[in-house]
């Protein structure tokens, strides 16, 4: 496939990008620099380009087999910016007429119990509530882009950088967590699972939790 990848040069996305290059894949890289200086490899090729902006993303997709996103605010950025981001990434890839889309969402979304999320249990950390209600705003978004194949791919509830070691598993909508109840997933086993859902397509509209 054809990717272009969206947030390329952050942790979670300089993995994926690497992930998808091994499989064989050509990943065009899009950083608000341009520059993805940690990847080295001529099917990749690092570009410039704001992730709120429509009319760049439809440039950016045209041409392109599917749209991944790594996308997440940065330090200076109110994190409503996520809800700005999806918006534009929908308009620019309708406008390019690509329609699969997997897109990093976050884990306070899935759901820990009867009606319960994560982000409404109690355990849930205050400083992460506004990124984590950003992004369930945003996945509002995906839920009425019917004409878009999506996957809102979710991480454990702890997500840092760690081994490939192949060894994980999948839910649909519900937290994934071990028998003490610990959620937690490598940023790399994280890229495995993205870019096997990128492949198959397997959970097409659906929330994609990935744990251990």
């Amino acid at each position: 496939m054809n990717v272009l990848l969206l947030g390329a040069s952050g942790r979670i996305g300089t993995r994926i990008a690497n992930e998808l290059l091994n499989r064989g894949h050509a990943v065009t890289g899009v950083s608000r620099s341009g520059a993805v200086d940690s990847i080295d490899d001529p099917d990749f090729s690092a570009v410039a380009g704001d992730a709120t902006d429509a009319d760049q993303l439809a440039q950016l997709a045209a041409g392109h087999d599917a749209v991944a996103s790594a996308l997440g605010p940065s330090d200076d950025e109110s994190p409503e910016v996520l809800v700005e981001m999806l918006d534009a990434v929908v308009d620019g890839m309708r406008r390019a007429s690509v329609d699969r889309l997997v897109w990093t969402g976050g884990a306070g979304i899935l759901n820990v119990g009867p009606d319960t999320r994560l982000i409404d249990s109690p355990e849930f950390p205050d400083e992460w509530k506004p990124v984590a209600s950003a992004a369930i705003e945003a996945y509002g978004l995906l839920e009425d882009a019917d004409d878009l194949r999506w996957t809102y791919v979710a991480p454990a509830a702890l997500i840092e950088p760690g081994e490939r070691t192949g060894e994980f598993r999948t839910a649909l909508g519900e937290l994934v967590a071990d028998e003490d109840g610990e959620s937690r997933i490598s940023m790399e086993d994280f890229a495995i699972a993205f870019a096997d859902e990128l492949e198959r397509g397997d959970a097409v509209h659906e929330q994609l939790a990935v744990g251990y």
